[in-house]
């Protein structure tokens, strides 16, 4: 084994430590939350018009909002965030917390509707998640957060719209 093999089996450690933990928080989680649903086939700008600029750069470009910009990053009462393009539940306030990051964080997403994929754009491999119905990009999710799961699911706050509790949730749009 030559060198430069072994030194990226090395880097490689973190991001599968990463990933693994990834695949069994998607396995985990209460199905009372889960809802049916298809994903969307749409190209990108279909979803052009019906979001702001603002998301429209952070969810179909992979942009990401600036730190502290988001309300909701200090919004902590009862309710569900849904994604800002589709309108899929996404995150329930009770896994909300704050990271202190300036980005607003959950430590664990609703089962089932989200996707992950690597991101190399750093160099250094992170873990980005995306809804599992628009794609649209939501995110980093990091293994920094707080017990039991440890995880930090770093959502950009112009990719979701919150629902306060008792409030009807949107119709799925697309």
């Amino acid at each position: 084994m030559n060198r430069r093999t072994l030194l990226t089996g090395l880097l490689a450690l973190p991001a599968l430590t990463l990933l693994a933990r990834t695949a069994m928080a998607q396995t985990t989680g209460s199905a009372e939350q889960t809802m049916k649903f298809e994903p969307l086939d749409r190209p990108e700008s279909y979803w052009r018009n019906k979001v702001s600029e603002e998301a429209y750069e952070v969810l179909f470009e992979d942009a990401t909002e600036r730190p502290g910009s988001s309300p909701l990053d200090k919004v902590y009462e009862p309710g569900t965030y849904v994604c800002a393009a589709c309108h899929l539940p996404l995150f329930e306030s009770e896994h909300k917390f704050d990271s202190g990051t300036g980005w607003p964080s959950f430590t664990q997403p609703i089962e089932g509707h989200m996707d992950t994929r690597q991101d190399y754009s750093m160099i250094w491999p992170r873990t980005e998640y995306h809804c599992a119905r628009c794609g649209g990009h939501q995110g980093h999710v990091f293994n920094d957060g707080p017990p039991p799961r440890g995880e930090r699911w770093c959502n950009n706050g112009v990719a979701l719209d919150f629902i306060p509790a008792g409030e009807d949730l949107p119709e799925l749009r697309g």
